[in-house]
């Protein structure tokens, strides 16, 4: 028998949990909740969570800060919910490294299919195995343990970041249009603006060391793509 994945809910609206832990413990998820900013780390250090939904503005520490800590010590996947919808908020959590980004108010069926749909992922990736390992040059991409490495040094990019880059690396020379890689990475009902792409290929481009093999190239009106380097 499997064990039950567990998700920790980080919110300080009690009706939240309440909502929540209703419509997660019937889809057969066990439920760990928090109400402080401050109290999340120790919980998540204790619990091992398969999965965290982080509400931005809570008492203590924000969620933005809990999701960067988060994010320094695993690749975790983490559901931001909060009531600010504004796209500069949207490209922020995501710049952060959470996988998916939810405004107040909601229906808790939406957030047990978003977790549905990152946890099928998941499981797709671990059963593809060395499938999602890829290496151009002095670049490998290691999707399952979400690790970029240039030169055998190890470059950090969030979750969403490792994505979009092995996409691209996997078909070099190949167009990717913006709408393409959201229905791709984000999936197809993402309700946010096309410029989630554009960020997060300035942010792949600025932390990628200046010798990796794999470049992002713009095509101007189309997308981008990757070309490999010519070391000829």
């Amino acid at each position: 028998m499997s064990k039950k994945k567990l998700i920790l809910i980080a919110d300080d609206e009690r009706g939240i949990h309440e909502s929540l832990r209703m419509y997660l413990t019937r889809e057969g998820y066990d439920v760990y909740s928090v109400f402080k900013g401050d109290d999340v780390m120790e919980a998540f250090s204790r619990m091992q969570p398969d999965l965290v939904i982080l509400d931005i503005m809570m008492p203590g520490r924000s969620g933005t800060q809990v999701c960067a800590d988060i994010r320094a010590v695993s690749m975790t996947p983490i559901i931001i919910l909060t009531a600010k919808g504004e796209e500069v908020d949207k490209l922020l959590g995501f710049a952060l490294g959470a996988d998916d980004y939810i405004v107040k108010p909601f229906s808790p069926r939406e957030i047990v299919s978003r977790i549905q749909v990152i946890f099928r992922r998941l499981n797709q990736m671990n059963n593809e195995g060395d499938q999602n390992r890829l290496t151009i040059g002095n670049t490998t991409i290691d999707l399952k343990c979400y690790e970029v490495l240039v030169n055998g040094k190890q470059v950090f990019l969030s979750p969403k970041e490792v994505e979009i880059l092995y996409l691209m690396a996997r078909h070099p020379r190949q167009v990717f249009e913006r709408e393409q890689l959201l229905d791709s990475i984000w999936g197809f009902d993402f309700d946010g603006d096309e410029r989630v792409v554009d960020t997060s290929i300035k942010r792949i481009r600025k932390k990628l060391t200046p010798d990796t093999d794999i470049l992002l190239k713009s095509v101007y009106g189309k997308g981008y793509k990757v070309e490999v380097r010519d070391n000829a």
